[in-house]
């Protein structure tokens, strides 16, 4: 179930889900850290604060007639509070740790001056609670004069939380609002962009509904990008082998149909003269069995043209040794070539072709069956097989009357004159399976002194396994 949906599943939905989904996550982890960031910046802001505050203090503090002394004005504290939504709240406590002044209500420090500290004065920043509020404060020890040893007053100077809470608050809730703008905006250039990209998909996909059932012209839609392109390739390639298979079964079918027609014909006519007593009963069945050959040859022939086809689209290839399928269509063919007594020289050396073997079985078998039909009796024919600088030259050669200039153009085209005069429809699957690969066939007549047809040689050529497969 999870393939298919997988299979199923939206190209735009998938490019959405991808380009947006970490750009949110970014979105979001980026603006915690920066309200984290600036939380920790306006905390040292505030802080800074409430060290200045609590060394104005330190420093007014003083030691007159042997008593401790502190004259604070208001201002001290007013100036360093940032509105009027936060408080500022002091103590002081003298030398004996007893409270002096401000606040009693604010907790003591609980911290001890370090006597030794090259800094003693330093202020320290703590969080603590006054009467239930939360508050920040800053301490400070601070050294005083006197006649006796040296002595630290602690400065405690505090801040409520309101306004720091306050002011974070309004920096979430405008980074928020800020990046959510930028989050909307991401979407609609993303929605936007992608819907764009795949305006040349659903440009394809009209032009091939808008198609008639028939129509497997190679498609060129308008404006199509490079990522496209070879996908539009295959499937112009597609369309091609459809196209092919689809010219092949009509021609099938219409050679099919009106070459079988004829015989079919021819042998019911040859019935009704017998069932009228027109001939005697035994030469009416020579011509009928004659006619049955020729139906039967035909329609063997149809059904190889139809196999090479399906083999052409389907068939799986290998490596062909083209000597040993030679002997073995001789061998197959040798009871004809002994019927008419014909010198036959096979001279065949190992070379290897990557096809089907029966596609190359059946290729020998018609070459050598024309070669055959066109030799006279007691002539003379063979078959080689070489193999030369990558390429695998195969060749039948007869001593028949050769094929007239003007019918060699015609020669491959299933039933034309000169294909009927070389077999019918074998050099029409001969061609068919050369194609299929990508090989080469041509007809060449032998002459002599006085330039007469002495014979004909068929050669096909072919690229050798061992090149394709270093190709």
């Amino acid at each position: 179930m999870a393939r298919w949906l997988s299979r199923r599943r939206s190209v735009r939905a998938y490019l959405l889900a991808w380009i947006i989904s970490p750009i949110a996550l970014f979105i979001m982890v980026d603006s915690f850290s920066l309200y984290r960031n600036t939380l920790e910046s306006m905390n040292t802001g505030y802080d800074r604060m409430l060290i200045a505050s609590v060394h104005s203090i330190g420093d007014l503090l003083r030691i007159e007639n042997g008593e401790l002394k502190a004259s604070l004005p208001y201002a001290a504290l007013e100036i360093y509070e940032a509105d009027y939504s936060s408080r500022m709240i002091y103590r002081i406590n003298d030398l004996d740790g007893k409270f002096f002044d401000g606040d009693e209500d604010l907790p003591v420090y609980a911290g001890k001056a370090d006597k030794g500290a090259l800094y003693p004065s330093l202020a320290h920043i703590y969080e603590d609670t006054y009467n239930g509020v939360p508050v920040r404060v800053a301490a400070l020890f601070q050294p005083v004069a006197t006649n006796g040893p040296h002595g630290a007053v602690l400065v405690q100077v505090a801040e409520t939380m309101e306004n720091r809470a306050t002011l974070a608050r309004k920096i979430f809730w405008e980074t928020l609002i800020r990046q959510a703008l930028l989050l909307v905006v991401i979407v609609s250039v993303t929605l936007y962009v992608v819907s764009r990209a795949l305006q040349p998909i659903d440009g394809l996909r009209r032009q091939l509904d808008e198609r008639a059932a028939d129509d497997l012209s190679p498609v060129a839609p308008p404006m199509a990008p490079r990522e496209l392109q070879p996908f539009i390739n295959a499937l112009n390639e597609l369309m091609m082998r459809l196209r092919r298979l689809l010219d092949h079964q009509q021609r099938f079918v219409a050679n099919a149909s009106h070459q079988l027609r004829t015989p079919l014909a021819v042998l019911k006519t040859q019935v009704q003269s017998g069932l009228r007593g027109d001939a005697p009963a035994q030469e009416i069945l020579l011509e009928m069995s004659g006619t049955v050959d020729r139906a039967t040859n035909l329609a063997n022939q149809l059904l190889s043209l139809a196999k090479v086809e399906q083999l052409r689209v389907g068939g799986a290839q290998e490596v062909c040794d083209l000597s040993m399928l030679a002997r073995e269509t001789a061998v197959d063919l040798s009871p004809l070539i002994a019927e008419k007594n014909l010198d036959f020289e096979l001279d065949a050396e190992k070379a290897y072709v990557t096809g089907h073997p029966w596609m190359l079985g059946e290729l020998i078998s018609n070459l050598l069956h024309n070669a055959i039909r066109h030799t006279p009796m007691g002539g003379s024919l063979g078959v080689r097989v070489r193999s030369r600088h990558g390429m695998v030259e195969l060749q039948v050669w007869d001593s028949g009357g050769g094929i007239a200039p003007q019918a060699m153009d015609n020669v491959f085209k299933a039933f034309s004159s000169a294909g009927a005069s070389s077999g019918g429809l074998g050099l029409a699957i001969c061609a068919e399976i050369v194609d299929s690969m990508d090989a080469r066939i041509g007809l060449h007549n032998r002459f002599d002194a006085a330039l007469a047809r002495t014979g004909l040689n068929a050669s096909v050529v072919f690229t050798s396994a061992e090149t394709r497969g270093n190709g």
